[in-house]
C-alpha cells in the first residue's frame, strides 16, 4: 500500500499487436492495474507507446481500446491527473486526450520537482548517440508536412496502412530486447550521464527500451527504465520519499 498522493509511471503497452486477442488481454490487465492503483494515485504518467499505432484525424480516432479509454476518463473524473508522452509509435496525438480527460501531452522531456526530488522524464526515442537513421525518420514523422500529408488519406486507408506496418514491427513478431546488456554502453545511460554533468536529477525515467532497469548513477541519481507490458508488466511508483520499480501480478 502506497500513500495517497503517489506518482505512478508505466510505458510501452503497444496496444494493437501482435493480435486483437492478445492485445485485448493486455488491455484488460492494464485496466486492472489502473483500477488497483487509483486509490493511492495523485498523478499517472504514461511514458509513450501506449498504442503500437495511433493517428487522430480531425473527426476520427482509431477504433478500439474502449476499456482503456473509459478507465482513463473515469479516473480523470475522480481527480487523478494524467501525463501522457508521445512515443515513436503513437506520436500523432493532436488533442483528443486533452479534450476527453484533461491529460497533459509531452513530445519531449518533462522536468519537474516533487517533495524535494527532481525528475527528468522522456519516452527515450531519439536521444543519445547513434541510431542516426531513426533520428532522421523521427524528424520527418513529427513534421507538420508529414502529418498533414497523412491526414489526406481517408481514415480507412490511413489506419489500415498504420495497422499493417504495426503487424510487421519487431515487437509484433515477438522479438524482444536482449536483457544481457552492457550498462556502460547502454545509450540512454550514456545520455543520462551527459545530462548529469550540467544539472542534477534524482530520477531519470524512460520507456522505449523494453528493459526493466533501475541503475544508480553517481551518488544521488538513478536511471529508471520502465520495461514494458509484453514481457515485464512493470511500473514505477514514487510514494513521496522513494521511487520503486515494481511488477504487476494478478
Amino acid at each position: 500500500m502506497h500513500p495517497v498522493g503517489s506518482l505512478y509511471f508505466a510505458s510501452d503497452f503497444h496496444l494493437g499487436i501482435p493480435s486483437a486477442e492478445e492485445s485485448l488481454l493486455r488491455e484488460k490487465k492494464i485496466v486492472k492495474w489502473l483500477e488497483t492503483i487509483a486509490p493511492e494515485a495523485e498523478e499517472i504518467f504514461l511514458v509513450g507507446d501506449i498504442f503500437d499505432f495511433w493517428f487522430e484525424y480531425k473527426y476520427v480516432v482509431p477504433k478500439g481500446y474502449t476499456r482503456l479509454l473509459g478507465c482513463l476518463s473515469k479516473l480523470s473524473d475522480s481527480g487523478i491527473k494524467f501525463r501522457i508522452f508521445k512515443g515513436n509509435h503513437d506520436m500523432w496525438m493532436f488533442g483528443y486526450f486533452e479534450s476527453e480527460f484533461g491529460a497533459s501531452i509531452y513530445g519531449d522531456e518533462y522536468i519537474f520537482e516533487k517533495n524535494g526530488k527532481k525528475f527528468y522524464t522522456h519516452h527515450g526515442d531519439g536521444l543519445g548517440n547513434g541510431d542516426k537513421i531513426f533520428k532522421v525518420l523521427r524528424k520527418i514523422f513529427r513534421s507538420k508536412f508529414c502529418q498533414k500529408s497523412f491526414a489526406f488519406f481517408h481514415p480507412s486507408v490511413g489506419l489500415s496502412i498504420g495497422n499493417y506496418l504495426s503487424s510487421k514491427s519487431r515487437l509484433a513478431q515477438q522479438k524482444y530486447e536482449n536483457e544481457n546488456i552492457d550498462i556502460q554502453s547502454e545509450w540512454l545511460v550514456q545520455h543520462c550521464n551527459e545530462i548529469l554533468k550540467t544539472q542534477h536529477f534524482d530520477y531519470l525515467i524512460f520507456g522505449h527500451r523494453h528493459l526493466a532497469l533501475d541503475i544508480k548513477l553517481g551518488e544521488n541519481s538513478r536511471y529508471i527504465n520502465l520495461g514494458d507490458w509484453f514481457k515485464y508488466c512493470t511500473y514505477g511508483v514514487f510514494d513521496g520519499d522513494n521511487f520503486e520499480l515494481k511488477k504487476f501480478e494478478i
